[in-house]
């Protein structure tokens, strides 16, 4: 019997590869997992309405973090927790994007919105997270010096292009603690398994740290273990040789 109960996957450049679909060797790998006695989650920066059908897909009625953990759901249907962001903060960032000119998005409870439809009445919503996409460095660099300056944001990326922004001490492996809380478990008896900087705590708290063979550097540096890429079926990997 594995020492590990909990096992939490990032989606996009983890779980799922690069075409966004989760490949057969990994699906089986999780449902072996499943089978075993392991409590299977997607611990994701996605909106809980984008990660849901790959939850669907492999049978999961488990927990999930979805937004960076501003939310965790008890399971597919029941919202467990949710932290919100300043909507004062918010005004700031979405003010930022225009004085930089960079692509931005913003979760709310309700929708996504992004610099194409953006037209939200900041006030009227509740806001999960916020994230800007440049690939100009120099400009990046600047959001990152502002943001910190703003204090009371959890930033952090999900490539090394954009920047996502939570509440204050809001972060995946807060996410996870929490779900550890509602199943029963430790954090040592946890496998997290990510790529960006947006996995970096949960890789860093979790009993197993696990990095993609494609994360950023500084993910593999943190990390107890590195796998093969999420084309590679790393996660099947992690599984099979760790797990199991």
């Amino acid at each position: 019997m594995s020492k590990y109960k909990l096992l939490a996957l990032d989606m996009d450049g983890t779980v799922l590869d690069d075409d966004q679909r989760i490949s057969k060797e990994n699906a089986d790998a999780i449902r072996s997992a499943c089978d075993a006695g392991i409590t299977v989650i997607f611990s994701t920066g996605r909106a809980f309405v984008n990660a849901l059908p790959y939850a669907e897909e492999l049978g999961l009625n488990a927990p999930m973090i979805t937004v960076n953990g501003s939310e965790v759901w008890k399971n597919t249907r029941e919202l467990h927790l949710r932290h919100l962001l300043d909507r004062e903060a918010v005004k700031r960032m979405h003010a930022m994007s225009e004085e930089h000119n960079v692509w931005f998005w913003a979760y709310s409870t309700e929708r996504l919105y992004n610099k194409e439809n953006w037209g939200a009445d900041i006030e009227a919503e509740e806001w999960l997270k916020f994230g800007y996409f440049t690939k100009d460095d120099r400009v990046r660099e600047i959001l990152w010096r502002e943001l910190r300056a703003m204090g009371g944001l959890e930033l952090t990326n999900s490539s090394p292009h954009n920047i996502e922004i939570n509440p204050g001490g809001v972060n995946k492996a807060t996410g996870i603690q929490t779900v550890c809380e509602l199943i029963g478990c430790e954090m040592s008896q946890v496998v997290a398994v990510g790529d960006s900087l947006n996995d970096m705590a949960a890789i860093q708290a979790a009993g197993l740290g696990v990095a993609m063979g494609n994360a950023q550097d500084e993910v593999k540096q943190a990390a107890d273990i590195v796998v093969r890429t999420n084309n590679e079926h790393g996660v099947a990997q992690v599984i099979r040789e760790y797990m199991l």
